[in-house]
């Protein structure tokens, strides 16, 4: 499948760092090892702290910008006027800092004005909201005319793995990549957390103009988890891929929200959980 300029991008020099490590091996004792980085990124709206999270560097604004949509920031992508990285700050937090800017038009949610900034690990999702009911409630019903191939879904790993630049240097992230229906990659991106990985990727798109994103899919690299499947359905993807196993409440949301759901894409096989109607056998692309 052909690829994007975004798929073989040089990855952020930020997010590796070189440390000298014990290595098991007769005869030696000590050598180099690559690792992945990991910071706190303090996210603010209007100037408002509103969340601090364990991330990878860079990308910062998509992360923000794709945790701003998913956290109910912003009700939607018009609402997002802009991501500042933020100066004037200690020398010690500085390149950690980002401010999202609303339009004037967009108030900042009620939840999130004047409160501190709640810590979040890089491990959690939707971290902000107070119910399932309360994203429910946000998120759109999914397009239906929208259908993938076999042969394309059986070509996403590959093509998500070549673009992990900082996996290849450190074997400790996690990768999601948004994908055109035929296999093409928009963009990937890597963290330490799964779910900021697939903030990023949204926040790409929301960035760039390519809501909605009825015509695309969603490839992760580790599990797929509720959080995974509630922030493919705010976002409007239909289609979400994973390499290992979604969760019984993934499951459960994911056929809620009539969403295709394939885990376990290894090889030439995978599973299909829900939205079964989506999904083409190879020769009928």
């Amino acid at each position: 499948m052909p690829a994007t300029a975004a798929t073989h991008r040089q990855a952020p020099s930020s997010a590796v760092r070189l440390l000298t490590v014990g290595v098991w091996k007769p005869g030696t004792g000590s050598g180099y090892a690559h690792v992945a980085s990991e910071e706190p990124l303090e996210i603010r709206a209007n100037g408002r702290p509103v969340a601090v999270t364990m991330r990878t560097p860079g990308d910062d604004a998509e992360l923000a910008a794709g945790f701003a949509l998913t956290e109910g920031i912003i009700a939607a992508p018009r609402d997002l006027a802009g991501v500042n990285a933020i100066d004037e700050v200690p020398p010690d937090v500085r390149g950690n800092v980002v401010d999202i800017r609303l339009h004037q038009e967009a108030a900042l949610p009620a939840a999130y004005r004047d409160r501190r900034a709640g810590f979040i690990a890089s491990a959690c999702g939707i971290c902000g909201q107070g119910t399932i009911e309360t994203v429910r409630r946000r998120a759109a019903p999914l397009p239906p005319g929208a259908s993938v191939s076999a042969a394309t879904i059986v070509s996403l790993p590959d093509t998500l793995r070549a673009a992990q630049e900082v996996f290849a240097a450190t074997g400790g992230l996690h990768a999601a990549g948004l994908f055109h229906l035929d296999g093409r990659l928009v963009v990937a991106r890597e963290d330490i957390g799964r779910h900021n990985a697939v903030d990023k990727v949204l926040g790409y798109a929301l960035l760039h103009g390519l809501f909605p994103l009825s015509s695309m899919l969603l490839m992760v690299s580790g599990r797929a988890g509720f959080e995974i499947v509630m922030k493919a359905w705010i976002a409007g993807v239909p289609v979400l891929a994973s390499v290992s196993a979604p969760s019984s409440l993934a499951v459960q949301l994911a056929d809620e929200a009539d969403l295709t759901l394939v885990g376990f894409v290894r090889g030439r096989d995978f599973s299909m959980y829900s939205g079964f109607h989506r999904i083409l056998p190879s020769d009928a692309s």
